[in-house]
């Protein structure tokens, strides 16, 4: 199902966000913070996470604009499950919001570092979660439904 496979996607993406932020060396940073290369380590890093934020942003407007609706239409007995997705994707781009805020923060100050790694380990957390609850509530009615995804 491609629902699956995307939300495939999105775990491996999310595992390579966690082990680029975990392998940044915060104590190397401390001593570099100063230099263009650090700097640039930092800012490269940022855009990565910016990116996989920009993507999982992207994918959970699509599922609120138009799967979300078109699921309620046909079967409004799972407009519990539709509003439960729906404040997670809220809660989640709050962490999003918070994890860019301290990227941008860590490009000036490597201490920022455990913030970005907290964030991260939330994002994370608050993800896989998301992901597993949407699958084991919305994969059969999907499929019965005959929704596009």
């Amino acid at each position: 199902m491609t629902l699956v496979a995307i939300h495939n996607h999105l775990r491996h993406e999310m595992r390579n966000v966690v082990r680029a932020v975990e392998s940044a060396d915060a104590d190397a940073a401390r001593s570099l913070v100063n230099t263009m290369t650090m700097k640039h380590n930092y800012e490269a890093l940022g855009a990565f996470c910016g990116n996989y934020c920009r993507l999982l942003d992207i994918h959970h407007s699509i599922e609120d604009r138009h799967m979300f609706t078109e699921i309620g239409t046909a079967d409004p007995t799972l407009e519990p499950v539709l509003t439960r997705l729906g404040q997670e994707h809220e809660m989640i781009h709050e962490i999003l919001v918070n994890l860019d805020n301290a990227l941008v923060r860590m490009t000036c100050d490597p201490d920022e570092m455990p913030a970005v790694l907290d964030e991260v380990h939330r994002l994370d957390t608050a993800l896989t979660s998301h992901l597993d609850y949407e699958e084991s509530e919305l994969l059969e009615p999907i499929g019965r439904l005959s929704i596009e995804v």
